[in-house]
């Protein structure tokens, strides 16, 4: 069976009818918002996301969580006395996209609220038009710091750039004993810009060095150049915030070029397909944090993984799949608690959210973020393994 989340039409209406789980998917177009989310018969939520294009892994995961979350939902009678109606569309990680995915989703179709992105640059991107329209927007695990920075609807489930990068320096200096390091980033992307910032400022913090910095961009194939001249500079290791596709080949590249120090970065890493482009032998010794992982021992996350193989044929989900499940049951959860989905009531009970789940506990802090766990994880036998969790 196609997943339906890649169905050959751009544009999707998801809702769950009753709670024996009947799944509708038809085409929608010309779509008119209810003239009172309140009189709504059901309630509508937005999600745009990445589910073709360079990042699709992350985005069909964030969507994959979203919609098993709907479906349990709605399956347990909904959310007040209302079922859920998840309005979505891929804006093919591509550049600008977004903006026209999001304004769609609030002035044709009338959703209360907006869950994504997964990159921090498209949500940047989306996040004024939804602040601007009053409308509350959560990212699943958009880790920038720009991104609430916009305005006071917009809230994420995951840690920042900032923990992020003082985890990974951490790691290198204390866990992998490196004191002169190389960074290696995408200078295209907001997010491994940003993580470079943030990793570079607390590695110097702890007494480390900096010894060299080299930037590609998004799409890039050939990274050798660059490399060779970190080579030169014979560095203790290689810190590389970037994603999945361009970090599988700079690993890959690097091993041809003999450079085998440890190489390490964050969570736009995770992906089946780093191992794919990377090859299991390069990637020994390499290292990347990220927000959960399938084997942590609690409840919450055990009966995720559970039921996310049940609905997925078996398939293990990943860290980005935890938070679009938990941002679906942080807005249901603050939906119940303020009792409507009026948007200042909701965006109040958003920013008090305090709750259990899949990727661990979920608290808005003053900044609308959360702060949370990470969990590191390296390579072997060209599997993903489990290290160590970091508390905030």
């Amino acid at each position: 069976m196609i997943p339906f989340s890649l169905l050959p039409a751009r544009r999707f209406f998801f809702a769950v009818i009753t709670a024996t789980a009947v799944t509708a998917i038809t085409l929608s177009s010309g779509c008119k918002p209810s003239a009172s989310s309140e009189a709504s018969a059901t309630i509508k939520v937005g999600e745009y996301a990445s589910l073709t294009g360079t990042e699709a892994t992350f985005g069909v995961s964030s969507h994959e969580g979203i919609v098993l979350a709907v479906e349990e939902i709605n399956k347990a009678g909904g959310i007040l006395g209302k079922q859920v109606e998840l309005f979505y569309e891929d804006n093919r990680s591509t550049a600008g996209e977004s903006v026209t995915i999001v304004k769609k989703l609030i002035s044709r179709d009338g959703v209360v609220a907006v869950l994504g992105e997964v990159a921090s640059g498209r949500s940047l991107e989306a996040a004024p038009v939804c602040q601007a329209a009053g409308i509350p927007m959560i990212s699943p695990s958009s880790t920038n710091p720009k991104v609430t920075e916009v305005g006071d609807y917009i809230f994420r489930i995951c840690f920042t750039d900032p923990f992020q990068g003082k985890l990974i320096s951490d790691f290198a200096w204390k866990s992998l004993k490196l004191k002169r390091v190389a960074v290696f980033s995408d200078v295209s992307s907001a997010y491994g810009d940003g993580l470079r910032q943030c990793f570079s400022d607390a590695f110097k913090a702890s007494g480390g060095q900096i010894i060299v910095e080299q930037k590609y961009s998004s799409k890039d194939k050939d990274f050798k150049a660059q490399l060779t001249a970190i080579k030169a500079t014979n560095p203790d290791g290689i810190c590389i915030p970037g994603y999945y596709n361009e970090v599988g080949l700079i690993v890959k590249q690097a091993r041809e070029l003999g450079i085998m120090v440890p190489l390490f970065g964050g969570d736009g890493w995770e992906a089946p397909e780093l191992i794919q482009i990377g090859g299991a032998e390069s990637l020994k010794n390499t290292y990347y944090s990220t927000h959960f992982s399938p084997i942590q021992d609690t409840p919450d996350a055990k009966k995720f993984v559970s039921s996310y193989k049940a609905r997925y044929s078996g398939k293990t989900p990943d860290a980005v799949a935890a938070l679009g499940y938990d941002s679906m049951l942080v807005l249901a959860d603050s939906i119940k608690r303020a009792g409507s989905t009026e948007p200042k009531k909701l965006k109040a009970a958003l920013a008090a959210t305090d709750m259990m789940g899949a990727s661990g506990r979920t608290r808005m802090d003053a900044k609308r973020d959360s702060p949370k766990a990470a969990v590191i994880i390296t390579v072997e036998n060209g599997q993903f393994k489990f290290l160590q969790t970091v508390e905030p």
